[in-house]
């Protein structure tokens, strides 16, 4: 492991900002820290670059311990979130500038500079000034410069905050690119849970100073280990009396967290549906949202609320509309825990999943209703 944070803790007055920290991030990995405001994210970032101190536990770089090691000389590159760029330099002059810190020899800050101007696709800008480029150009010239004194990590706080949408977008894969053709070990900071999960190789997912889970993507979104991150990640609605469902009994659970994707609505003339129709439940859409690829359906299943998307090519549907429901799985929660629950009608049914599998991804009609 390049970066590891063990038993991490920090406070700020009566103030936990991290509680007991612990998680590590491969050579090479590009890792989101991510959470809700407050969770504890930009601290930890500043810990890791020695411009907080930890109160306890252990950080190291490398192998090495650098608790004690000053920000400077802890080989780190960092992007603020507002660039920190010097508006009375150029381009060329910002890049340089760790460099010239260093008192480097003039040919190695030119070549240095000229290589990073083509890497980030900023040749021909090195003679303007900041308030001459657009955001995305700046955000590439603090990227450029953080990495201009060759840094072993990188750390990138919240990089895409103060760009509009389409060039937010634009410049998530341009970063996953970038750094992976650079093979620096990186570190950003985001509460956007799509920016984390489209950009980065693993999520820390973090709440009130602690990290809730750790690991891919993928795993965090399908199994979420605690009843925050199957409430943080994804788009839950979340269920107090789950038991009003078809195929669900509550038992001592507290409430359900249900995805949009877990739940289908369609009507009843509908053949591709006709096997499973009987395990379904009368619902009544409440609202509609034009979502741009999709509509999301609000519906009211026997007084219980829940929500799905619908593609655009299935035929339109109106508020009031009556509609057959089917709640595939949902995320039953006691405490802290977290436990995904399959309709046990279904499963009854069909325990191997086959006939369940066979309305999920076969269209044989699927789009009429």
């Amino acid at each position: 492991m390049y970066l590891e944070m063990r038993n991490i803790n920090k406070s700020f007055g009566s103030f936990r900002a991290s509680e007991d920290v612990n998680f590590s991030v491969e050579k090479g990995e590009l890792a989101a820290l991510l959470g809700p405001s407050g969770s504890g994210k930009t601290t930890i970032l500043r810990m890791i670059a020695g411009l907080e101190r930890a109160d306890s536990g252990d950080i190291l770089i490398d192998g090495k311990r650098v608790n004690d090691i000053p920000a400077s000389m802890r080989g780190i590159g960092f992007v603020f979130q507002n660039y920190a760029l010097f508006r009375y330099m150029t381009v060329y002059d910002n890049i340089a500038f760790g460099l010239t810190v260093k008192k480097a020899p003039a040919d190695a800050v030119k070549n240095r500079v000229h290589e990073l101007l083509r890497l980030t696709e900023l040749e021909g800008l090195e003679k303007r000034f900041p308030n001459e480029l657009s955001g995305g150009q700046r955000q590439r010239v603090a990227f450029a410069r953080a990495l201009a004194p060759e840094p072993g990590l990188l750390l990138l706080d919240e990089p895409f905050a103060a760009l509009d949408a389409k060039v937010r977008k634009d410049l998530r894969q341009w970063l996953r690119d970038m750094i992976h053709r650079v093979g620096i070990t990186s570190i950003f900071v985001t509460h956007d849970q799509d920016e984390a999960v489209e950009v980065a190789d693993s999520i820390i997912v973090t709440n009130k100073g602690r990290v809730e889970q750790v690991g891919r993507a993928y795993k965090i979104y399908k199994e979420p280990e605690t009843a925050f991150v199957s409430q943080f990640i994804g788009e839950p609605v979340i269920v107090e009396d789950f038991g009003k469902l078809n195929g669900y009994e509550k038992g001592d659970f507290d409430r359900a967290i249900i995805r949009p994707e877990f739940v289908e609505a369609f009507k009843s003339d509908n053949a591709h549906f006709k096997d499973i129709i009987t395990y379904s439940q009368k619902g009544v859409i409440k609202d509609i949202v034009f979502k741009g690829s999709a509509l999301e359906l609000r519906l009211n299943v026997n007084g219980v609320e829940v929500v799905t998307h619908r593609s655009l090519e299935r035929r339109p549907v109106e508020v009031g509309e009556e509609m057959n429901v089917i709640i595939y799985r949902l995320f039953a929660v006691k405490d802290n825990t977290t436990e995904l629950m399959q309709n046990s009608y279904l499963l009854k049914d069909d325990p191997t999943g086959e006939k369940l599998e066979k309305y999920l991804y076969s269209d044989g009609g699927y789009f009429a209703g």
